[in-house]
């Protein structure tokens, strides 16, 4: 709860606290709120409890944090009756980028080499060219933009 608490913080807020209640309020002061702390965990343990007996024994091995969604996907991708774990390892990222990046580089250097001597057999004309070359543009509405 308290994990990103360090220790300077820590000896700050007791010595802020006994500045603040004085040092023979603080003891009663610190019971009380690891009271209300703990009876607030048995309302919410026995909340719990009840959910589950009301479900039923179908879900008696129901968690409260799988209803957190990403403890919820990462439970049900490491399930494996899907077979999902011999897909993600068979996927090699690296590998298939090297391949891509080949296979790019291959086309560069033939159409490179095929435009060197003269012929635009391979080569694909990328800019954008109007479907009927007679069609007039319409007119620019500036009130429309």
């Amino acid at each position: 709860m308290f994990n990103d608490i360090g220790p300077l913080e820590l000896v700050t807020l007791i010595v802020l606290a006994v500045l603040v209640f004085g040092p023979d309020k603080l003891p009663k002061l610190i019971q009380d709120v690891t009271r209300t702390i703990r009876k607030i965990r048995e309302f919410s343990e026995s909340a719990k409890e009840d959910i589950r007996q009301e479900l039923g024994p179908e879900f008696k091995d129901f968690e409260f944090e799988d209803l957190n969604p990403k403890t919820f996907i990462r439970k049900q991708l490491d399930n494996d009756e899907l077979g999902l774990k011999e897909i993600r390892n068979g996927f090699d990222l690296k590998k298939e980028m090297a391949e891509v990046t080949d296979a790019v580089h291959s086309r560069e250097s033939e159409s490179s080499s095929s435009s060197s001597s003269g012929s635009s057999g391979g080569s694909i004309d990328m800019t954008k060219k109007p479907e009927n070359p007679h069609e007039e543009r319409p007119p620019y509405d500036a009130d429309a933009t």
